[in-house]
């Protein structure tokens, strides 16, 4: 099987063929997710783990990525776990409490404040009808650590405080994020996923 680079948009994406089921499905944030970024560094690892394509990683359209997260998933009939981070987190929550049949989890990894992309109107202060993992920082520009401890309780999200992480992104210094990686299959087994 050819491996392809996370960011080669010649890669198939949302319809992965072979004996192991795409049960993993990555949700990068505005602007995808480059190659350093652990999102990458986990495909490459994961080559059955599927990862969203789209056109326009500029826009945060909640409606597109929440197509996006269909055409991945296709027809797979055994729910599959979303891995989002950023606004790709936020997608992920706003497409598994709305179609929580398909979805056996969720892990939000430093989740933007919904109020800045005025979105706040859709991602709601309630429970998620599915489990879910959230990762915040002390120090995430995107969304204070006090905020990340509200919307964990609000969407009954078991939260990861991780420290001073800044954005828990490539530019945070979290590359291939082993521990992160550990705790997400820990997640997926516990979901039986893995």
């Amino acid at each position: 099987m050819k491996r392809y680079p996370s960011w080669d948009r010649s890669a198939p994406r949302g319809d992965a063929k072979g004996d192991e089921a795409p049960r993993i499905v990555l949700v990068p944030g505005i602007n995808d997710s480059g190659p350093e970024h652990w999102q990458s560094h986990w495909q490459r690892s994961h080559p059955h783990w599927l990862r969203i394509a789209q056109r326009d990683w500029q826009q945060p359209d909640l409606e597109g990525w929440q197509a996006a997260i269909r055409r991945a998933i296709g027809h797979h009939e055994a729910p599959v776990l979303l891995v989002g981070h950023s606004f790709g987190a936020l997608s992920s929550w706003y497409y598994a409490s709305r179609f929580p049949g398909q979805i056996a989890g969720v892990v939000l990894v430093a989740p933007a404040e919904p109020v800045r992309f005025e979105i706040e109107d859709r991602i709601l202060a309630v429970p998620l009808p599915v489990r879910s993992l959230m990762f915040a920082s002390h120090n995430d520009p995107l969304l204070d650590i006090n905020r990340a401890r509200y919307w964990a309780t609000a969407w009954g999200a078991e939260l990861v405080d991780v420290g001073d992480a800044g954005h828990i992104n490539a530019q945070s210094g979290f590359g291939a994020w082993p521990h992160g990686l550990e705790r997400v299959e820990a997640f997926a087994r516990r979901l039986g996923i893995a």
